[in-house]
């Protein structure tokens, strides 16, 4: 294994900076949203209110001694962050102890009335029903008659860059969906994922039986993966399809089994080729060769470098797993500000088999840039390209 020695995780504690902004903006943006979103009773706008105060001025609070999860967050660092201020510790773990805590505040655990209700759902059903939605399903009609490499060019596009359509990233920079996508890529693999899967109408033998995909966001975004999905299995190009969402609500709009039900009847009503789409889908569900997993590591606050032996087990008998998204590839690489030139190879080195990354830029993470290219997005945006979400990205280590 490569000794590549990553550098420092990263922490939100330096003013003017992405992750303290995350920490002291979004986070009590999001809790305001949730707030308004249902008609909460006192007690939870009390949680509500400690949450956000804690948050703002306070430190990481313990979880009780009865809390169901208690153990798995002590396994996962609670114990020694516990006490801390939210800045002090890793932003990683922290974000992902937000999410925790913001679900405890409105019942979600149980037991209650809010028991099980998801947060976010009224933002992510609004995503999903867009307008918007409703045409880029349409416009897959046209695709239908292109030759299956412009479908395939087309449908994998589609699912790196459904990626802006993230809730949460949105909450902290309202313009973001807006602005132009930068049309090239800072780095592309796509030839040689496409040589993993070579498909039926080449006449090659499928390489890849079981393909995993792990999910990033709900509605807009889940749309296209499930669509990749469909063409993948229906051109012989993996014999099977297991899809990783989260196990709970999470990261505003990470998806979790209820939003690909969502998706799944959104695609399965359409008129015309996502329609048909929709259909195939539903029955794959029904003879397995789409499947959905959720695990709990999908919601820990540690890089996939630390994942537990069954999930390694898992992604080590696929023959491709394609990470989507910016949160998945901080933990897939490694939560630490790398030098962009450190090879993607390297710092993917412990993930068990082949992996493929799909992932708009969000936060200051990044790894395997050619160097004149990082000279370039230096040279013209400052350290702005990181964090927009205008850029995009697909890497491959086989």
């Amino acid at each position: 294994m490569p000794d590549t020695s990553a550098p420092p995780v990263i922490l939100g504690n330096e003013p003017g900076s992405f992750p303290h902004s995350v920490l002291a903006e979004r986070h009590p943006a999001i809790i305001r949203q949730v707030r308004d979103a249902f008609p909460y009773g006192p007690e939870i706008h009390q949680a509500l209110d400690a949450l956000l105060a804690g948050c703002a001025k306070g430190v990481i609070e313990p979880l009780p001694a009865d809390a169901h999860d208690r153990d798995r967050w002590r396994a996962w660092g609670l114990d020694a962050y516990a006490g801390r201020s939210w800045f002090d510790v890793p932003w990683l773990w922290s974000e992902s102890y937000f999410y925790r805590q913001l679900l405890d505040a409105v019942g979600y655990f149980g037991p209650g009335p809010w028991q099980g209700i998801d947060p976010f759902r009224p933002f992510k059903l609004a995503e999903l029903n867009a307008p918007e939605t409703d045409e880029e399903l349409a416009a897959l009609d046209t695709l239908e008659d292109r030759p299956v490499e412009e479908r395939d060019r087309a449908l994998l596009h589609g699912s790196l860059w459904g990626n802006r359509a993230d809730l949460g990233f949105r909450l902290s920079d309202a313009e973001a969906e807006e602005r132009a996508a930068v049309p090239g890529l800072v780095a592309d693999d796509s030839e040689k994922l496409w040589s993993l899967l070579p498909g039926a109408e080449t006449g090659t033998r499928t390489v890849v039986d079981t393909l995993c995909l792990v999910a990033d966001n709900a509605g807009r975004e889940l749309i296209p993966d499930l669509l990749l999905a469909a063409h993948l299995l229906a051109h012989g190009r993996c014999g099977r399809v297991v899809l990783h969402v989260k196990p709970y609500p999470y990261y505003v709009s990470d998806a979790t089994t209820a939003d690909v039900v969502d998706a799944l009847r959104k695609l399965a009503g359409a008129r015309g080729v996502a329609g048909d789409h929709g259909r195939r889908l539903w029955a794959a569900m029904a003879d397995g060769t789409l499947t959905v997993r959720a695990h709990p590591f999908a919601a820990a606050p540690l890089p996939y470098a630390e994942m537990p032996d069954d999930l390694r087990a898992e992604f080590a008998a696929a023959g491709l797993t394609i990470v989507k998204g910016d949160l998945n590839y901080r933990r897939l690489v490694g939560d630490s500000r790398w030098a962009p030139t450190t090879p993607f190879a390297d710092v993917t080195a412990s993930f068990p088999g082949p992996v493929a990354a799909l992932r708009t830029l969000k936060s200051e993470v990044i790894t395997g840039l050619a160097a004149d290219t990082e000279a370039a997005l230096v040279a013209a945006e400052g350290q702005g390209w990181r964090i927009g979400g205008t850029h995009a990205l697909i890497q491959l280590r086989e």
